[in-house]
């Protein structure tokens, strides 16, 4: 049976590390027979921030997810949280962790209330109080006391959250958590993370909805066959690589221009009126100056930016878009 929502007896109120890192993974691995599943992977996530971990389906993310959970061992390598090492410290350290991970656990002859208030009864120390904030806090309240049956997939995903959240953990992990929701559940999934964060929590999270991650998102982790890419900031991967869209009467004429510049050689024309180009020391106001003193005043000058679903595309050589 696969291990859906994640939570541990204990009190979510222990004294805070003073690491400033949450989760971190050392030289992690994770080997089956002769599939290296996650190869000396090392990342941190630092505390109060919300970090998308993404990869190419088969790459080794939800692996690398359980592992952090303590649900299976690594081969090499170890993880911490909240600078406490997963295995030998499980019992202290998981208690102040919530996850989710795929399609959430459920009794679907309860209600909504009721199945928090079972899981409740195996942790102990959640009061009622506690059941009605996070309904409200995952946007079920209105639909608490309706039978598990009757919920759609995204508010079944929305139920499972709220069970991660019982004992107001200071770590979040949560795997696909936008699975089945329509646009306005996806907004509302983006609210509550948002939320968390401003309440100090550290949300960690895997999606192939990576509009969704660019958006909700301060860093990133993308990996593939088990292996680091890249750990970066999303306006790092999104800067368009110091690029800038330029409009201006003669393209041709600025093209030749630019080309004779170390920092143009890569300028593209690239429409009726426009030429994508670098720029001097990457500065929309330089490359402003150069062109007027050159007898090319520009008509718009706007910094290119791509998304974050072009930039996984390119990094993983993958084009399918399949991200799960």
């Amino acid at each position: 049976m696969v291990d859906q929502v994640l939570t541990m007896p204990g009190n979510a109120a222990n004294a805070a590390t003073t690491d400033e890192i949450a989760l971190r993974t050392i030289h992690l691995s994770k080997q089956y027979g002769q599939r290296l599943a996650v190869n000396d992977l090392s990342l941190e996530v630092k505390r109060g921030e919300i970090f998308g971990f993404l990869g190419p389906n088969g790459a080794g993310k939800t692996t690398t997810i359980r592992m952090a959970l303590g649900l299976i061992t690594p081969t090499a390598g170890s993880v911490e949280i909240l600078g406490q090492n997963v295995i030998t410290e499980r019992a202290r350290v998981l208690p102040r962790v919530g996850a989710l991970i795929e399609t959430p656990a459920l009794y679907l002859y309860l209600s909504g209330r009721n199945n928090l208030r079972a899981i409740a009864s195996t942790l102990g120390r959640v009061p009622e109080r506690r059941i009605d904030e996070v309904l409200e806090l995952v946007g079920l309240a209105g639909r608490q006391k309706d039978r598990v049956k009757t919920y759609s997939l995204g508010m079944k995903q929305r139920l499972g959250i709220a069970i991660a959240l019982l004992q107001d953990p200071d770590v979040l992990v949560l795997d696909e958590p936008a699975n089945g929701m329509d646009p306005a559940g996806i907004v509302e999934m983006r609210d509550l993370m948002h939320n968390l964060c401003e309440q100090g929590k550290t949300v960690f999270i895997s999606s192939h909805i990576l509009s969704e991650v660019q958006q909700i998102c301060t860093r990133v982790a993308i990996i593939s066959l088990g292996k680091l890419i890249t750990e970066s900031t999303i306006a790092e991967l999104t800067d368009g690589r110091g690029e800038f869209r330029v409009s201006v009467e003669d393209p041709n004429a600025v093209i030749t221009l630019l080309k004779a510049q170390r920092w143009g050689e890569s300028a593209r024309v690239v429409g009726a009126h426009e030429v994508t180009t670098g720029a001097p020391d990457n500065s929309g106001r330089s490359l402003n100056l150069f062109l007027s003193q050159a007898g090319h005043v520009p008509e718009t000058i706007e910094r290119v930016a791509q998304d974050l679903e072009q930039v996984f595309l390119t990094l993983t050589n993958s084009g399918s878009g399949d991200v799960k």
